[in-house]
């Protein structure tokens, strides 16, 4: 009934839009920009003016056929003035009546000695070859409160899920504010405090290269960056907010942010406390923020990455638990004492009490069991990062720079588990774990000559990492593993573990420019990392005294060098409107285990290919195909052959005897930015083979799992793709796109090979409007698609949610946003059938010029109790239900500074 009742609400706000639509009645003026000798202009400016209101009503830029359209009101006055480099502006004043006009122009070349060039009303979107400029103030409605609010209304620009920016589906790599460093490595700080009222310009910069002297010869499509433009125009200028904020049951919120820019040095501080779920800085925020380190490794045919040794702690759902309590404080800095060297660097620092609160069927495929847990968590974070970064560029010629990243963390989770199969369990889990790490990074670029280049670049990991395992069970597990004593009240079973990680990477660049549009590269590198690991497992008696384990299959003491030794060759070449980039890289490998007093060498010499080529068909629109190879080596954990705790019914030991890996990966993307129709779309679709691949082999008994990692002639496969359409109608954005993945995946269940495939879809499609003197609407519809398949035992689960964003400016100094989403979860075997829905709205007051707003926000309005997620790997089904925060009403004061 409640589904009903939503679609019938989001039907209405249908046909209100369209009503809206109807009101704003438009005329479309179209043309033809040429030359004085008849040739069409490309990417020419052209905006319209309201006469009467002296605002820009509409604007295009022309396509290669030198062709217009600018929506424009009835019965208006325009001024419609055309401006194109290197041509005389000119101004067509017209009269609009109710039909549709058309207007051929022809621009007069330009002057050289001419002094004054008169200024053309400032375009919303501009493109200056891989750069593209909005003027936020074309965008927007006035009821942005951040900048991802302004984001998400610019086109081909998104915020995910996490609350990343993407650009044409890429992830943003890097943020800067007045070109200056933003929090190094990561978009979402970013998006999440930067007012939306201090912005002026959001520059785009695609095929990004932080380094001026490489532009030309290497590939940088994947690189995105953003340079937010603020308004100021002083010299030097302080901005920012102070919010505070209080509610029921001892809810608060503090929230100061303060910025400062000048031409020398920008600092910036951002801090937050509050008890209502507002997370500013996550774990999962911690373990991927790169602080703007590149991997040494990822493009050279080579997977090598050492791992976090964790503990697999519990991660929230969209960002939401039973209760949450974070503190958060973060301060980034930039100084140029000159023109040549640049200083910035950052301090993070973020806490977090999280209560989470889960129950979960999990249904295991070869045991035929069912098992439902009801799991209370209770985990405290602390985590903090520092970074020091310093650039010196004397000359256009030379530039060399240095990092360091400090990342270091504590993290306790204590959890509680009723586990109910074929018997009942009450079992307690604590887990601790203080990683850390500091990543040096140095590289010196030096341009030779007009033909030569060089390029030099190190990186050094030092990482420590101490995870500890307590579980208290009331049943013995693993009875043929764990020789326990079995008189005692409870089963305390403990694992320490210890991995120290040095890693080092090397890699030198030579480019030969052998003309104009195109270059050789010689390439020679290493990686050498040295690792160690050790672990033991071991009772706590009811006297409180240890029962040490000293079996070799129940102690580690591991060493692991990993050593690669490459040379690589690229040539590029740019041939009318193809770029073609083949290569190849020759690796020499050496990976050596040392442990129960033996050791264990694998030599390896191996040649893989990679190629890139871009079909660039039009200014803002090409194809690009990469094929790759990579050699995939694991690191210490999945060599270590002593038992390693996972969790409490599932164990791990590696194997000391395995070998690599090798990936065949295939892309092709398509990228289209149409200014003439206000369109963009861009799409990929990728493949991956996996030859003797890392495979599970697993013996399970019950819910109890013991697994290890082989090699295995048995050959996986991933497939995947993803497409974006979005064009906008005046004052209408239409917006769809759809996901899928396929994935084929083989391991070994108790001997015997057992194939697990998937097939995950998901649909999307919106409409939102963008009046400046109404409401405005988004609505649309959500369509995910969870099928799985393992060992011939299939699932299948549906998520339906429609949603519906509301934002209306009222009575000069109010503003009113709503934000629902509503959910339909089944499957498909009628075994769960769950609906709810999360409304978010506020409501705020601050007259015009005012530093102060007040407002009203109300979390979680229909006042949804769960989440759900299914899940599914080579062993089971999981499904669940996740309890979030009640709502939450608060009353909110800010200060503009």
């Amino acid at each position: 009934m409640k589904y009903i009742l939503l679609k019938r609400l989001l039907l209405s706000t249908y046909m209100i839009a369209i009503t809206f639509v109807a009101f704003g009645q438009q005329v479309t003026i179209t043309g033809v920009v040429k030359d004085s000798v008849g040739g069409t202009l490309d990417m020419a400016n052209v905006v319209a003016i309201n006469q009467e209101t002296k605002t820009l009503d509409g604007f295009g830029i022309t396509d290669p056929n030198g062709r217009y359209k600018v929506n424009v009101k009835s019965n208006t006055a325009y001024s419609l003035k055309f401006s194109y480099l290197g041509f005389q502006p000119k101004e067509l004043l017209i009269e609009v009546k109710d039909a549709d006009l058309q207007r051929d122009i022809t621009l007069i070349e330009q002057s050289e000695n001419l002094d004054e060039v008169e200024v053309v009303y400032e375009m919303p979107v501009t493109i200056k070859g891989d750069t593209i400029v909005y003027n936020t103030d074309s965008f927007v409605t006035g009821t942005e409160k951040k900048l991802e609010d302004v984001l998400k209304k610019l086109p081909g620009v998104e915020i995910n899920d996490d609350g990343e920016i993407e650009v044409e589906g890429k992830k943003v790599t890097k943020v800067m504010v007045d070109g200056k460093d933003f929090f190094d490595g990561d978009s979402k700080l970013a998006a999440k405090n930067i007012p939306a009222n201090a912005l002026d310009k959001v520059e785009v910069l695609r095929n990004f290269s932080e380094v001026s002297q490489l532009k030309g010869v290497t590939n940088n499509d994947d690189n995105v960056a953003l340079n937010i433009k603020l308004k100021s125009g002083k010299e030097q200028f302080w901005f920012g907010e102070i919010t505070g904020g209080i509610g029921l049951d001892d809810r608060f919120l503090a929230h100061p942010r303060l910025f400062f820019y000048s031409p020398k040095y920008s600092i910036n501080i951002l801090t937050d406390v509050n008890n209502i779920g507002e997370l500013p800085f996550t774990s999962r925020d911690y373990r991927n923020f790169t602080g703007g380190f590149r991997s040494r490794t990822g493009s050279t045919g080579t997977s090598f990455s050492v791992g976090d040794g964790g503990l697999g702690l519990s991660q929230l759902q969209n960002n939401r638990a039973k209760e949450i309590n974070s503190r958060f404080g973060a301060v980034n800095f930039s100084y140029s004492p000159n023109k040549s060297l640049d200083l910035s660097g950052f301090a993070i620092y973020s806490y977090s009490n999280t209560e989470l609160q889960t129950l979960s069927t999990r249904s295991f495929i070869s045991s035929n069991q069912t098992e439902v847990t009801t799991t209370g968590t209770d985990q405290t974070s602390n985590l903090g990062l520092l970074k020091f970064s310093t650039s010196y560029k004397p000359s256009a010629n030379l530039q060399v720079e240095y990092d360091v990243l400090a990342k270091f963390s504590g993290e306790k989770e204590n959890v509680g588990i009723l586990s109910v199969a074929e018997v009942t369990d009450q079992i307690y889990e604590n887990k601790e774990q203080s990683p850390s790490s500091v990543n040096q990074n140095a590289n010196v670029y030096y341009t030779v000559d007009a033909k030569n280049i060089l390029a030099f670049e190190a990186q050094y990991l030092i990482q420590n990492e101490d995870p500890f395992y307590n579980a208290i069970r009331e049943v013995q597990p693993f009875t043929s593993i764990l020789p326990l004593d079995d008189s005692q009240a409870n089963f305390n079973i403990n694992q320490d573990r210890k991995i120290k990680t040095n890693k080092f990477d090397f890699k030198t660049d030579y480019y030969f420019i052998t003309g104009q549009k195109s270059n050789i590269n010689f390439t020679l590198g290493t990686t050498q990392s040295s690792q160690k690991f050790n672990s033991n497992i071991f009772q706590i008696l009811d006297n409180k005294t240890n029962l040490d384990f000293t079996t070799d299959d129940l102690v580690n003491d591991v060493h692991f060098n990993f050593s690669d030794v490459f040379l690589g060759f690229h040539y590029k070449l740019i041939a009318g409107k193809f770029t073609i980039n083949p290569g190849l890289i020759m690796h020499n490998y050496t990976a050596k285990n040392e442990q129960l007093a033996t050791s264990v060498t694998d030599n390896l010499f191996n040649v893989v290919p990679d190629l890139f080529v871009n079909f660039k068909l039009k200014q803002s629109e090409n194809i690009r195909f990469n094929y790759s190879v990579n050699r995939q080596f694991s690191d210490i954990e999945k060599f270590a052959s002593g038992y390693i705790f996972s969790n409490y019914n599932s164990m791990y030991s590696g194997n000391r005897d395995l070998e690599s890996a090798l990936f065949h990966n295939v892309s092709l993307n398509f990228f289209s930015f149409n200014m003439f129709n206000m369109q963009n779309i861009f799409a990929n679709i990728s493949y991956n083979k996996r030859i003797d691949a890392f495979k599970n082999n697993s013996s399970i008994v019950g819910i109890n799992q013991v697994s290890s990692t082989i090699n295995s002639n048995l050959e996986d496969e991933v497939l995947s793709g993803s497409a974006n359409f979005q064009r906008t109608f005046g004052k209408i954005k239409v917006s769809s796109s759809g996901s899928l993945s396929y994935s084929n995946l083989n391991n070994i269940i108790n001997g015997s090979p057992s194939t697990s495939e998937s097939l995950t879809q998901n649909y999307r499609a919106s409409l939102a409007t963008s009046f400046r003197n109404a409401p405005n609407v988004e609505f649309g519809y959500n369509y995910a698609v969870n099928k799985y398949d393992n060992g011939g035992n299939a699932s299948t689960f549906f998520t339906d949610t429609p949603f519906l964003k509301f934002d209306a400016a009222f009575l000069k100094s109010f503003i009113f946003l709503a934000d629902l989403d509503y959910y339909h979860y089944y499957d498909k075997a009628n075994t769960v059938d769950n609906e709810y829905g999360n409304l978010n709205t506020s409501l705020s007051y601050q007259k015009k010029d005012s530093k102060w707003e007040y407002s009203v926000e109300v979390t979680n309005l229909l006042n949804n109790t769960e989440l759900n997620q299914d899940s599914f790997n080579e062993l089971f089904f999981r499904t669940s239900s996740y309890v979030v925060q009640p709502r939450f009403v608060m009353l909110k004061l800010k200060y503009d500074l």
